[in-house]
Formats: structure tokens, C-alpha cells, sequence
């Protein structure tokens, strides 16, 4: 049962750092460290997660094998696990992918993950909004409590739905490489068409279409001068 491999603390830090320390005292693949309250939580692109006692703080190890696919499709697979444990869960919810791995309901942003890596050692962590969103200035978020038959499911039930996906997810990855992921992303992710406002830096956001990901799962941007940009890494917005 997913129960016997999640180890519950009231409070910490981050658990992506205390995993990191655990990983190298032989922390197995497959095991999760959840979180009641984070008090230093973390996003991409070094943003601050804020964490709100009743919504989901976890993080897991995925430690690489030789043999294994490139590195780059964990961070599709983390989005599209996500996303299939929460649209189980709330199958009449309009749950989408925003590229990579974002979690969208709508604008707004319902859950999100940060992967780190050291070496072999891949650290996964998740944060679901699940009774509260936090409110944020520069975008719009939601919680599963904010939709309807959302409001009796708990961190814990929504955990117990992700270790499996995440399960299944890994072996197919495994088995079947980066281009299972791609398709599995593009039929949970914004259309191809999609128009996307897309921060790589300093510089203003290029505009353009989705036109698809890679074999990588790196974006593909069509652009309004008939050119198309391979996104390797950025801050994507979704254009009405």
C-alpha cells in the first residue's frame, strides 16, 4: 500500500533538501518524505513555494540506472503523473499540463514540482494545492478544494493516488523511452496551436504558438515571423 512507503513529519524546512541529506545514507527509490507545513519551500526557477497547512508538501528519489532514457523526461513524466492522479481523482475537473510540468486549472495554477539532481540521484519534489491556493501577485492559482467535489479530498488521499502514477509512469519511461511520454503529454497538455507568451531570460517573453515538443520534450514556439525556437528551459504563459 502507498501508506507503508510515505514517511510523515509535521514540519520541515524543504523536503526536497531533507531528502537530498537522506539520499546519501541509502534512501530507496520509491519511498516519500510528506510534510504537513514547509517553511522554506521552493519552485522553479528559484521562486518560493508557499506552503499552507492541508495542502500536499512531498518529495521522492528517483535514482537513474544505467540504461535509462535521458534525464530530460522526468520533468514531463512528473506533470503528466500529477496530472493523472488529480484528474482520478476529480474526473470532471478541466486538469491541463502547462509546458513542462505545471498544473493548470484553467489560468490558474493548482500544482507544481521541482527536480533536482546530484549526480545519479534525481530528488522530485510536489506541491499540490489542495485546501487552500495561496495568493500570489504575478498569477492566478486554485485549489482542489475550489471545485466541485473537491472539498472532502485531503493531502493524504492525493498522495495515495500519485505513488502509483508515479509507479507506472517510471516503468514506462523505462521501457518505452521519452517519445511515450511526449505522446502522453501533448493529450493532457495545451492544444497545439495554443498561443504562448515564453520567458527564457532577461530579455521580453517571445510570442508564438505551440506547435509541439521535441524528441527531448523540449517546446517547439512557432513565432510570428514563420521561424520556429526550440525552448529548452523558461517560464511559459498561456495567451486568451
Amino acid at each position: 500500500m502507498a501508506q507503508d512507503r510515505i514517511r510523515l513529519v509535521a514540519e520541515t524546512g524543504s523536503t526536497n533538501a531533507d531528502l537530498k541529506a537522506l539520499a546519501a545514507s541509502g534512501w530507496p527509490e520509491g519511498q516519500w518524505l510528506r510534510a504537513e507545513r514547509q517553511t522554506a519551500g521552493r519552485g522553479r526557477l528559484g521562486r518560493d513555494w508557499q506552503s499552507v497547512t492541508g495542502n500536499l508538501h512531498a518529495s521522492t528519489l528517483i535514482r537513474l540506472r544505467p540504461g535509462d532514457p535521458l534525464v530530460t523526461g522526468l520533468g514531463l513524466l512528473a506533470g503528466i503523473a500529477v496530472h493523472d492522479a488529480l484528474a482520478g481523482l476529480l474526473p470532471d475537473a478541466a486538469i491541463q499540463l502547462k509546458w513542462p510540468n505545471d498544473v493548470m486549472v484553467g489560468q490558474a495554477k493548482l500544482a507544481g514540482m521541482l527536480l533536482e539532481r546530484d549526480g545519479d540521484e534525481v530528488i522530485l519534489g510536489i506541491g499540490v494545492n489542495v485546501a487552500q491556493a495561496p495568493r500570489l501577485l504575478d498569477r492566478e492559482t486554485i485549489a482542489l478544494a475550489d471545485l466541485p467535489g473537491g472539498q472532502g479530498i485531503d493531502a493524504a488521499r492525493v498522495l495515495d493516488a500519485l505513488v502509483p502514477a508515479l509507479d507506472d509512469w517510471l516503468a514506462r519511461w523505462r521501457a518505452e523511452g521519452t517519445a511515450a511520454l511526449i505522446t502522453a503529454w501533448l493529450g493532457r497538455g495545451h492544444p497545439v496551436g495554443t498561443r504562448l507568451a515564453v520567458s527564457t531570460g532577461a530579455d521580453r517573453p517571445q510570442h508564438g504558438r505551440f506547435l509541439g515538443l521535441d524528441a527531448h520534450g523540449a517546446l517547439i514556439l512557432g513565432l510570428e515571423d514563420g521561424t520556429s525556437e526550440i525552448i529548452h528551459s523558461g517560464d511559459v504563459g498561456v495567451l486568451l
